[in-house]
């Protein structure tokens, strides 16, 4: 994806077979989870305790791990912001400097906040671990997809932080050359730890993270091939 995005001439054909490789992989994981939903119940056991539930979720460091991200995500665009404001400012703003922040921002609003909070955790109803009977609440365990109403709103499909995550690694990526791969390796492992933090409070099942990311990944890839090089 770095290569692409820094090579205005890419071929679109590139850009397709991505979206065609996320659109396969939120398939096979879908029915993966669909065919074998014991894997979410099984994943999310490791963190559990009968006697004292989700260990993890009262652990200091990871929360404070958790919160940090709604303050990296500000950053970002602030930073995304300073850029436009300072090529605006000396009257060297192009569409070359506009494109990725375009891609960026729209990426965020599109991905991470219409589809996973606006239309799939507000309706789809799927309970949060931490809601389920088998984990010592009242409700029954849901698969990929189903919409239920054992949850009223921000629910458990997908993980709206790690789509959020996911964004952060797509800004990774398109940062300057020089600091690109660190940039890239050291978002992903912030994003990943941010992600299975989910997974460890009992806020989310592995299904809802690993779609979240395929989900936000394909949205990215969809509306990098509709804006424009020029």
């Amino acid at each position: 994806m770095s290569t692409l995005l820094s090579n205005p001439d890419s071929s679109g054909a590139k850009i397709d077979r991505l979206i065609i490789a996320f659109t396969l992989g939120i398939l096979a994981i879908s029915m993966l989870f669909w065919l074998f939903p014991e894997v979410d119940l099984v994943v999310s056991r490791w963190f559990f305790s009968p006697i004292d539930g989700f260990l993890w979720s009262s652990n200091s460091f990871l929360q404070g791990l958790r919160k940090s991200s709604s303050w990296v995500i500000v950053g970002v665009i602030l930073v995304i912001s300073v850029c436009i404001l300072w090529h605006t400012i000396n009257a060297t703003l192009t569409w070359s400097c506009l494109r990725k922040p375009i891609w960026l921002l729209s990426g965020l609003a599109l991905g991470p906040g219409l589809l996973v909070n606006g239309l799939l955790k507000a309706h789809w109803g799927r309970p949060r671990p931490i809601q389920v009977d088998i984990f010592g609440g009242d409700a029954v365990h849901q698969s990929v997809w189903v919409i239920s109403d054992w949850c009223e709103r921000n629910c458990s499909f997908v993980s709206g932080e790690a789509a959020s995550s996911a964004w952060l690694v797509a800004a990774a990526l398109v940062a300057p050359k020089p600091i690109r791969l660190a940039a890239t390796a050291t978002t992903l492992a912030y994003a990943g730890s941010l992600s299975l933090n989910r997974v460890a409070f009992g806020g989310h099942f592995l299904s809802d993270v690993v779609l979240a990311w395929l989900i936000c990944g394909l949205i990215f890839a969809i509306l990098y091939r509709l804006i424009p090089d020029r």
